[in-house]
C-alpha cells in the first residue's frame, strides 16, 4: 500500500496567515505544511483540503483516479475544496466497514472527541491507521494487533500514542508518524528531536511511503539524565519524553513535608499534568526499582535522593563526615549507579545542576554542591543520552 502525504499540518496550514510567532517564521522549505490530507494507493483521499490538487500534482500525481474521498475531521473541520471530477466526500459511520472496487477496506474508528478515524487495509494485507487532530481511539481491543503505520496528533495527544501502545496496537516496528503539525510545535530540529523521543518521525509534505516497508524506528535511549537549574523546564522536559507510553512508574524521592503548603502546592502542579495512566511512588530506595523488570521509570529528582542519603549518613555533621560518613555516603552513590548500569528498565532521571554560580557560604553547602556533581558525573557516564535544560530549551549533551 502506497501513501502520499499531501499535507502534514494543522487545519490552518504551518505557517499560519500573518501569524508572527517563532514557530511560524521557521516554517519554510520542508518545514511548511498544508493541513493533513492523504492520498492512498491513488485510489482513496482522506481529507479534503484547500490545494490539495494542487499538492498532489506537486508530489507527482493526479486525482483523476479517486474513486473514494472520507472526512475525518467534525463537521465544523476545514474548509473543504471539491476539485473537478472527485466523488462526493463522504463519511463512513463509526464502527462499520466500506469495501472498496480497487481492494482497499476502510473501518471508522470511534474516538474521543468529535470526528472520525479511519483503519485501512490495503490489497497487501498492510494496515494504516489515521487519526484526526486532537482525537484518541474510544476503545481497543486488548491485544490488539499491531499496525504497519500509525499517523496521528503526537504532540498535542500524545496519551492518544499511549492508549494505542498499551493493548499493542502500536508495536516496536510500528511506523508512527506524526501530522496535523502547528505552530504550537518547537520549531527546527526540536521538533524531530521531541518526535524521536515519542518513537514518531515527521516527513515533509508530498513525500510518499511504502506502508510496511519502513525500518528505522527510531531508536530510544534506555537510559537518559536531564539535567537543569531551578525553573529551567527539566521536569516538564522528563514527563515529556515518556507522556507517548503507558504504565510508567513515576518515582518522586521529595517525599511530603507535613506543615509545608507551599511544598504540597509544587506536589500537586506537577502530579495534575502527569498522565492519568501513570503511577506514584514516594521513595529514595531506587537500586531494588531499577533492579526489577517493570514499566519505564520517571525519578524526580537526584537532587532530593542526594539529600535523603546524606542526612543517612549524617554527612552534615562535619566530624561524623570525616569519620565514616563520606566513605557510606559513596557507597550508596556507587550502588545506584551500578543499578542504573545494570538496568533493563527504561529510566529517565532528572537532577539539579548546581556549581555554576555563587559559591556556597557553608561547609556543608559547599559539600551538597561537590556531591550532587560527583553523583550527577558518575549517573550521566552510565546513560546513553544526557541533556542540559536551559530556559525551556533542551540541550543535548550526548546521544
Amino acid at each position: 500500500m502506497e501513501l502520499t502525504l499531501l499535507g502534514t499540518g494543522a487545519p490552518d496550514g504551518l505557517p499560519r496567515h500573518a501569524c508572527p510567532c517563532a514557530a511560524c517564521a521557521a516554517a519554510v522549505g520542508e518545514e511548511a505544511r498544508a493541513a493533513t490530507s492523504l492520498l492512498i494507493d491513488g485510489a482513496l483521499l482522506i481529507d479534503l483540503t484547500p490545494g490539495a490538487a494542487f499538492a498532489a500534482a506537486r508530489a507527482g500525481y493526479s486525482l483523476v483516479g479517486v474513486r473514494q474521498v472520507l472526512l475525518s475531521h467534525p463537521h465544523a473541520g476545514p474548509a473543504v475544496e471539491f476539485p473537478a471530477g472527485l466523488p462526493a466526500p463522504g463519511r463512513v459511520p463509526d464502527g462499520r466497514t466500506l469495501s472498496l472496487i480497487s481492494g482497499h477496506r476502510v473501518r471508522a474508528v470511534a474516538l474521543d472527541s468529535p470526528g472520525t478515524g479511519y483503519e485501512v487495509t490495503g490489497p497487501d494485507g498492510t494496515r494504516l491507521l489515521y487519526l484526526p487532530p486532537g482525537a484518541a481511539v474510544a476503545g481497543l481491543p486488548d491485544p490488539a494487533e499491531p499496525y504497519d503505520m500509525v499517523l496521528l496528533d503526537v504532540l498535542g495527544r500524545p496519551d492518544a500514542l499511549a492508549a494505542l501502545r498499551s493493548p499493542g496496537a502500536v508495536g516496536a516496528t510500528t511506523d508512527v508518524l506524526a501530522v496535523h503539525l502547528d505552530h504550537t510545535t518547537p520549531p527546527g530540529r526540536e521538533l524531530h528531536r521531541r518526535l524521536a523521543t515519542a518513537g514518531a518521525r515527521a516527513v515533509p509534505d508530498g513525500q510518499t511511503l511504502i506502508v510496511g516497508e519502513y525500518h528505522a524506528v527510531p531508536d530510544l535511549p534506555r537510559r537518559t539524565l536531564v539535567l537543569g537549574g531551578a525553573r529551567s523546564g527539566k521536569s516538564l522536559e522528563a514527563e515529556r519524553r515518556l507522556a507517548a507510553f503507558p504504565d510508567v512508574l513515576y518515582v518522586a524521592t521529595g517525599g511530603t513535608r507535613e506543615g509545608d503548603p507551599e511544598w504540597a502546592a509544587r506536589v500537586a502542579a506537577h502530579r495534575d499534568r502527569r498522565p492519568g495512566s501513570w503511577r506514584t511512588t514516594e521513595t529514595c530506595d531506587l537500586p531494588p526499582l531499577l533492579t526489577e523488570d517493570g514499566p519505564p521509570l520517571l525519578i524526580d529528582c537526584l537532587a532530593l535522593w542526594l539529600t535523603d542519603a546524606m542526612d543517612a549518613v549524617s554527612a552534615w555533621d562535619d566530624e561524623k563526615w570525616a569519620h565514616g560518613g563520606e566513605r557510606a555516603l559513596h557507597e550508596r552513590v556507587s550502588a545506584l549507579v551500578a543499578a542504573v548500569r545494570a538496568t533493563t528498565r527504561t529510566v529517565v532521571a532528572v537532577s539539579n545542576e548546581v556549581g555554576a554560580g555563587i559559591v556556597p557560604a557553608t561547609a556543608s553547602g559547599r559539600r551538597f554542591r561537590d556531591e550532587l556533581g560527583r553523583l550527577n558525573t558518575a549517573f550521566a557516564e552510565e546513560c546513553e543520552q544526557v541533556l542540559l535544560v536551559v530556559a525551556g530549551q533542551p540541550l543535548p549533551l550526548r546521544g
